[in-house]
């Protein structure tokens, strides 16, 4: 039977046992054990390294750890009771700002570059982590009546022409790096110049092979965040289209195309958004900005914005669609007729 045919089930949140919780504890406690590890060794948990702060966040951590752990134990032991409910997703909000950026470095990784700080990498990856089981958490043994899955369907038109924008906005991007890539020069430098200063960064070896053949890495990633966007607002997103082979007609889980889109949004979205800012603040003269390995600070501006604008509206567009996909996967309740909850 494929995932079109309606099946009437009981909501995966009301078979859930408190297992979410229990893990969710022990999460919390290893997340409040680094946290106090770092304090304690005066490891930095900040993106670059050390400064005044770096000890503070690192009791944060230890803070954010220990306050999960007793929330969580206690819906492990009283349930999940609304003021109970309300601080997990506090906890959960708190663990997703702690999160913020990890995108970046696991693209960095991806590309063959260490990351700046590792620690710092690590607490972020638990944090994300800890997002997601605190969030499982506060909808624990959370009970509806019996539902049915709903039939795949398109995103609304404004989601879709939020893909879009989320496509072309990559477009300018794309033909800067592939400029670069074979070997031509745009904002003063060329393209093995910028290949040299892959190299210095500590791109791998697979990235400048890929980098030498017109393959720009990036550009290879930005494919695939563009086919996730469109997955997002097109029905097979939802369902395993012919070219799946095996899983052609299965129901795609819901957390696989969310998962990425909402760390992806998280961001994203705060990344665009001041970069936009600071970058507005250096082209009205406001502040000044470094030229970077590129010939003039009007040469690294130009690159700047072709950047920030790709990310920006991407993570714009991310946003719409996985919160229109959220809401078309979500099971509606038994004998509530098909179409008639859509978002708009």
């Amino acid at each position: 039977m494929t995932i079109a045919e309606r099946t009437t089930k009981a909501p995966r949140s009301a078979r859930r046992p408190r297992w979410v919780a229990r893990a969710t504890v022990l999460w919390a406690v290893l997340y409040a054990g680094f946290g106090l590890a770092a304090a304690l060794s005066g490891t930095s948990l900040l993106p670059f390294g050390g400064g005044s702060g770096a000890p503070v966040l690192s009791w944060a951590v230890v803070a954010l750890g220990v306050s999960a752990a007793l929330l969580s134990a206690a819906v492990v032991r009283y349930g999940p009771r609304p003021l109970l409910r309300v601080l997990l997703q506090v906890s959960c909000g708190l663990a997703g700002i702690t999160a913020f950026s990890l995108l970046m470095d696991v693209i960095t990784l991806m590309v063959g570059q260490g990351v700046d700080n590792s620690a710092a990498a690590v607490n972020k990856a638990l944090a994300a982590v800890g997002a997601v089981l605190l969030a499982a958490t506060a909808r624990s043994d959370h009970r509806d009546a019996g539902t049915e899955a709903r039939a795949p369907s398109a995103a609304p038109r404004p989601a879709r022409l939020s893909a879009w924008a989320g496509t072309l906005a990559f477009v300018p991007y794309a033909v800067m790096k592939l400029i670069w890539a074979f070997g031509g020069t745009f904002a003063g430098t060329t393209g093995a110049e910028m290949l040299a200063v892959s190299e210095r960064n500590g791109a791998s070896g697979t990235f400048l092979t890929l980098a030498s053949w017109g393959l720009d890495p990036t550009v290879l990633l930005a494919v695939l965040g563009v086919f996730l966007l469109w997955g997002l607002v097109r029905p097979w997103g939802q369902v395993f289209p012919r070219w799946t082979l095996f899983l052609h007609g299965r129901r795609v889980p819901r957390w696989l195309p969310l998962a990425p889109a909402l760390l992806g949004a998280a961001t994203l979205v705060p990344y665009g958004v001041v970069g936009a800012g600071y970058l507005a603040l250096v082209t009205a003269g406001a502040v000044t900005m470094g030229r970077g390995d590129f010939p003039s600070p009007g040469d690294a501006l130009l690159v700047g914005w072709i950047g920030i604008f790709a990310f920006a509206v991407y993570g714009i567009a991310l946003t719409v669609a996985a919160r229109s996909y959220w809401l078309r996967t979500r099971a509606l309740p038994t004998g509530v007729r098909q179409g008639a909850h859509q978002d708009v």
